[in-house]
């Protein structure tokens, strides 16, 4: 609770601190190599496995390694902005942690505190806004860089941070309304008996889907496109610059985890009520085993959608965010404060608010899946001939003819060598020359 905050001396506070930044940094080295790991193991490779036990220090080498490259700069950057953009980026990363709450309140060296740094009425939107500030330094190493790929980098994560923060808002005022605060602490202890994510199925699902998007990840990293942009806005950083830019990405990742955690699994209660089997499961550090153990599950689903899903198109992805995204949550949330009005004025019978609810979920899956353009003529399965364009039919998106598979079936094994004959192979140098 927010009364349990402001009275730790000095040096419990400090300490506290320091404890939290090495966290996320060994959580940030641990994260690389745990995806390395998963993502190896997903497409049938070993993955780290030499330096340390089971590769364990294979990210403090690659990062000595990165720090210790040599730094440049490019002709055309703006220096100043250059150098600023990636610093930008890594302090709010750092700074959003200090509102997240570990564990109840706990001894430590002889002195009683919250496993919290500090809490405040409006924890939640500190966290955000913190957060958002990270995005400048994007869009300022985008364009202080002074190449094209990084610019559109960094205006593309400028418009994708635009889009899937409004989903994301709108998806965590489901939880204010039925917490009644905007303290992290006090939603932690709303959820003693029911998770946020169970009562509040959708506007967890949403936020799932928002913070994807918010960090820039896979399917989502249109900022980063290797194939469109080469590296995004931190094309032209090397060295220390890149790192930080790396290091923010992962602390993040690890940030709208511990914040789902936090807001819809309950933080660090004891998960499948065992605390109601063994008592002390939420009491002293056992929480800590808790919270980590969900945000690494979250972890786990970022790696999981990154070893599995293709790109978005860039169209597509702000389509789900304005088309889909954004609607499904007013009418969510217009749902969650009428049942809390209701409640409040005397409440109505279950059953009939279980249909309700049902009816409203079958015509937002109605009207999510409804398509959005009808084709007025059948496609042609015709296979075109050589040199004949493709017309497509009229409303519909134009298609392009997919070519035919090989005599067989698919090739197994090794592709077969190219040989071009000796005659056509002298024909082209001659022309050449």
């Amino acid at each position: 609770m927010l009364s349990e905050f402001g009275h730790d001396p000095w040096w419990v506070i400090g300490l506290k601190a320091i404890l939290v930044f090495v966290v996320l940094v060994l959580l940030t080295l641990f994260n690389i190599w745990w995806e390395r790991r998963v993502v190896a193991r997903m497409q049938h490779r070993i993955g780290p496995n030499v330096n340390g036990p089971f590769g364990l220090l294979q990210s403090l080498a690659d990062g000595v390694k990165l720090a210790l490259k040599e730094d440049i700069i490019p002709k055309a950057a703006d220096k100043a902005v250059y150098i600023l953009a990636p610093i930008i980026v890594v302090v709010p990363a750092f700074v959003t942690f200090s509102v997240i709450p570990f564990g109840p309140v706990v001894n430590f060296f002889g002195h009683e505190t919250p496993l919290q740094l500090t809490d405040m009425p409006v924890a939640v939107l500190f966290v955000m806004a913190i957060a958002s500030i990270g995005i400048y330094g994007i869009v300022l190493g985008g364009w202080a860089s002074g190449s094209t790929y990084s610019l559109l980098g960094g205006l593309r994560s400028s418009a994708q941070m635009i889009s899937y923060e409004v989903a994301m808002g709108l998806s965590l005022v489901a939880v204010f309304l039925y917490a009644g605060s905007l303290s992290t602490s006090e939603i932690v202890a709303a959820q003693q008996d029911w998770w946020y994510g169970l009562v509040l199925a959708p506007s967890f699902v949403i936020y799932c889907i928002s913070m994807v998007g918010e960090t820039n990840r896979a399917p989502f990293d249109l900022p980063e496109a290797e194939g469109e942009l080469v590296g995004g806005f931190h094309t032209e950083y090397s060295s220390l610059k890149f790192a930080l830019f790396f290091l923010a990405e992962y602390i993040n990742m690890a940030t709208v985890s511990a914040l789902a955690t936090t807001l819809f699994l309950g933080g660090w209660h004891a998960p499948f009520w065992i605390d109601h089997i063994w008592p002390g499961a939420n009491e002293g550090y056992w929480p800590l085993l808790w919270f980590f153990g969900k945000m690494f599950f979250f972890i786990f689903i970022f790696i999981w959608l990154r070893g599995s899903l293709p790109r978005l198109r860039y169209d597509q992805f702000m389509a789900l965010g304005w088309k889909v995204l954004i609607p499904i949550s007013l009418v969510w949330l217009l749902a969650v404060a009428t049942v809390k009005a209701i409640q409040l004025n005397g409440g109505l019978d279950r059953p009939v608010l279980l249909v309700a609810l049902g009816v409203l979920l079958v015509a937002l899956l109605g009207l999510l899946l409804w398509p959005s353009r009808k084709t007025t003529e059948a496609p042609d399965d015709r296979a075109p001939a050589a040199g004949e364009r493709v017309q497509a039919p009229s409303g519909a998106r134009r298609t392009f003819p997919t070519p035919p598979m090989p005599a067989g079936g698919a090739t197994r094994g090794a592709a077969q060598p190219l040989v071009f004959s000796q005659g056509r192979s002298a024909n082209v140098v001659r022309e050449e020359a």
